[in-house]
């Protein structure tokens, strides 16, 4: 578990800045997942943050590790993705996410009620996003296993 606790310290360290400059942010992916005990790993930090806090977070996060180039993925139409490895630990960062199924787009921008409670991190408050939210973009996604996992 040594490896979740270094990204845990990361995330902790993101969240000091986050929360400084009160930015509107959360926790998705496999990473909410973890936080709610459906699984002991994650692989990434997925950091859902408010489309008007994109620039800011941006700069922030340049400021302790470094960017990677853009590379577009069809199955989403995302507005802001941003891709940063910080102390060797990849971090996703989503504003204005939109998923797209059979032709269809459907916007998962984060909105400040979809905030469903926080877990303290290294003296970091953690904001959370709906579990149920993530069970829905899973299923929008194709990732049958991710459901089973939160429906488990």
């Amino acid at each position: 578990m040594e490896d979740a606790e270094h990204k845990l310290q990361v995330l902790a360290e993101i969240a000091a800045a986050l929360n400084e400059h009160q930015v509107l942010w959360a926790v998705g992916g496999s990473l909410l997942l973890y936080f709610h005990g459906k699984t002991d790993m994650f692989h990434d930090l997925d950091l859902m943050i408010a489309e008007q806090d994109a620039e800011q977070v941006k700069h922030l996060l340049e400021a302790m590790g470094s960017l990677a180039p853009q590379k577009p993925n069809p199955g989403y139409r995302t507005r802001v993705f941003l891709e940063f490895t910080i102390e060797q630990v990849e971090i996703d960062v989503m504003a204005g996410m939109v998923i797209v199924r059979e032709g269809q787009e459907y916007d998962c921008s984060l909105q400040e009620d979809q905030i469903d409670g926080f877990r303290e991190v290294h003296g970091e408050r953690i904001p959370l996003q709906k579990l149920s939210l993530w069970r829905r973009y899973y299923a929008l996604m194709g990732r049958d296993q991710k459901v089973a996992m939160i429906d488990g």
